[in-house]
């Protein structure tokens, strides 16, 4: 186990005009035995930066520590870290014992029993014994990839880098495997920097996420942190399916105002967003009710509907069992989605009320994207604290 150090870690492809900027002064903190997941779109820069720790590329600028030490100018045989692809990468002549064993025997002294002794452990606990006189050839895409996170765990580094491991699996199969990944490195305790696109495998899987777009880093926080309290309107975009609505609006006084939009801010929301231009109204699609009352009020009796309630068009429904997400257009334009009960019977083409009540409102300047105002939570609690 082993603390993990990005200070101002930037990569740069090339020189002078032609030069690529993919990693950006990133600095991140991953704690001892954490499971740290870097998420993003594809191209953000999140497989550099887990290649630049693994010693795969050269760092440009800034440094990378392992429990303190410089691994800057280490090669990847000298930094005692083990890294698992997305390709896997196993050997299709050897044996699963033998591609387990292959990196114990080109870096390591050990004697035979001792690799025997934690090979044998190894498959074990990832349920494969059966498997180790197979070649990679005879095995699933599932079986395949436990094989290659055990030719990582039998070398027991410090840290684990993980290349989006689950790509290549069906979505039933990625979903068990990402609950046995959670309580392998749970039963480990190994420091852990897991690589996804997938923000749904970034929300479930890690103690933190840190979210990068573009070669910078737009926020370390807990999944519920990030989801509830986004840094800015990237995260809060990026993070959760179906995505957050966004309404562009003015600021007229207390209130946030479009052509024929009027939404009243309370004192503290008001004083939050004051002194910006334009501002962006955000509402998670779960928080937006639906109603054929008109004033909004079939699903709760909050005294402040009335003046939180728009009339909106159905666009289109799309039914997935439990909910039903709702696609809708609001009387001067923007487009709002909803998730709603799936038993509720909504049609397309129906004119109904939405309601967008200000608990569960951000706002973000329309300019940089900063979050100015965020959810209320006071019932929540998005701390550490494991049950």
């Amino acid at each position: 186990m082993a603390r993990l150090e990005l200070d101002s870690v930037t990569k740069r492809f090339g020189e002078g005009d032609g030069s690529v900027l993919a990693v950006d002064d990133v600095d991140i903190d991953v704690a001892d035995g954490e499971f740290l997941v870097l998420v993003g779109p594809s191209g953000c820069g999140k497989s550099t930066t887990l290649r630049m720790v693994a010693g795969l590329e050269s760092i440009t600028d800034g440094e990378i520590r392992l429990d303190g030490e410089r691994m800057n100018e280490q090669g990847p045989a000298e930094r005692d870290i083990a890294m698992v692809f997305q390709s896997y990468a196993l050997y299709p002549h050897m044996t699963v014992r033998q591609n387990m064993r292959f990196g114990l025997e080109e870096s390591t002294d050990l004697d035979e029993a001792e690799m025997d002794r934690r090979v044998d452990e190894t498959a074990a606990l990832l349920d494969i014994t059966e498997l180790l006189d197979r070649k990679p050839g005879a095995l699933s895409g599932g079986q395949r990839q436990r094989v290659a996170l055990g030719r990582a765990i039998v070398r027991e580094p410090k840290a684990f880098l993980m290349d989006e491991p689950l790509s290549n699996l069906d979505a039933k199969l990625r979903s068990q495997m990402r609950t046995e990944l959670q309580q392998l490195q749970a039963d480990l305790d190994t420091t852990t920097v897991y690589v996804t696109h997938d923000q749904t495998e970034a929300m479930t899987m890690g103690d933190r996420i840190a979210i990068l777009d573009a070669g910078e880093l737009q926020q370390v926080a807990t999944p519920l942190e990030a989801y509830h309290r986004p840094a800015n309107r990237f995260v809060a975009g990026f993070i959760g399916e179906p995505s957050m609505n966004f309404i562009e609006c003015d600021i007229d006084g207390d209130a946030l105002v479009r052509e024929s939009f009027h939404y009243p801010l309370s004192a503290e929301a008001a004083d939050a967003v004051a002194g910006a231009a334009n501002v962006t109204l955000g509402i998670r699609p779960e928080d937006v009710s639906v109603s054929v009352d008109s004033r909004g009020n079939s699903d709760g009796d909050d005294a402040d509907t009335d003046s939180h309630s728009f009339a909106a068009t159905v666009d289109v429904v799309e039914p997935m069992g439990d909910e039903n997400v709702v696609h809708l257009s609001l009387a001067d334009g923007p487009k709002l989605v909803a998730t709603v009960d799936g038993l509720r019977r909504i049609e397309d083409g129906a004119d109904v009320v939405v309601v967008i009540p200000e608990n569960a409102i951000h706002v973000f300047d329309a300019d940089t994207g900063d979050a100015l105002h965020s959810r209320s939570l006071d019932d929540a609690e998005l701390n550490d604290e494991r049950v």
